[in-house]
């Protein structure tokens, strides 16, 4: 996909194929039209490592070219100057809005781009860790656009949807991971979906080069060299 000339890449997992949409049905279901080109975008908001970035280069990999992946938290160092030309995308997936929040320049930029994007006909998707009203976003202007997009609040998973999703990001490796192992993870790992890939890519590896399958004692054994 073609991206900022900055070297971003999107996650090769990040697919809708590979995220567990339970109480999300909605919101995956109107991220996949925004990919399809249709709608004007959404404000997506929820506790860290609840999914958000997932989901915004999972439409990005489904929309392709016509698409721009901007992770706010990463590229606040480098300046707004990195916002120039993006409307001319069809689908501009902004993360992490909340992280320049209270910058002027950031925010006069952000303006800019918002205007651009609406008055284009192009579609805007934003995540933050909280709702667009409670962000606290100090040009009114910019508030008022950004409160008119829908808004979606991306629900965390409980235990047992936590085991599913690892099964799910598991398969979609070529994984097999069995009940009580994905069990065995979440009570021997942090339980943010974040580290709990992290651990569950490591095993894939581990698992890789020792030629064996995710059972408990290879498992217990792998996490004790980590």
């Amino acid at each position: 996909m073609s991206q900022l000339a900055l070297p971003l890449r999107l996650a090769d997992h990040a697919v809708f194929e590979s995220f567990l949409n339970t109480g999300n049905e909605a919101l995956v279901s109107e991220l996949t039209e925004f990919a399809d080109g249709k709608g004007q975008g959404c404000w997506l908001w929820g506790p860290v490592a609840t999914g958000k970035t997932h989901l915004l280069q999972a439409v990005c990999d489904r929309a392709g070219d016509q698409s721009v992946y901007v992770p706010l938290r990463m590229l606040a160092d480098a300046g707004p100057g990195i916002l120039d030309g993006l409307a001319s995308r069809d689908l501009i997936c902004i993360d992490d809005l909340d992280s320049v929040a209270g910058d002027a320049a950031w925010e006069n930029a952000l303006f800019d781009l918002c205007n651009q994007i609406l008055d284009a006909n192009r579609i805007l998707v934003v995540s933050a860790v909280m709702s667009p009203r409670e962000c606290p976003i100090e040009l009114p202007d910019l508030q008022s656009r950004l409160v008119r997009l829908p808004t979606f609040r991306v629900r965390p998973l409980d235990d047992n949807e936590r085991v599913s999703a690892l099964q799910l990001r598991a398969k979609h490796r070529g994984l097999d991971l069995p009940d009580d192992t994905a069990r065995f993870l979440l009570k021997r790992s942090r339980r943010d979906m974040a580290s709990l890939y992290d651990v569950l890519d490591k095993l894939d590896l581990a698992a890789l080069r020792a030629k064996r399958r995710l059972t408990i004692p290879f498992v217990k054994d792998v996490m004790k060299e980590m």
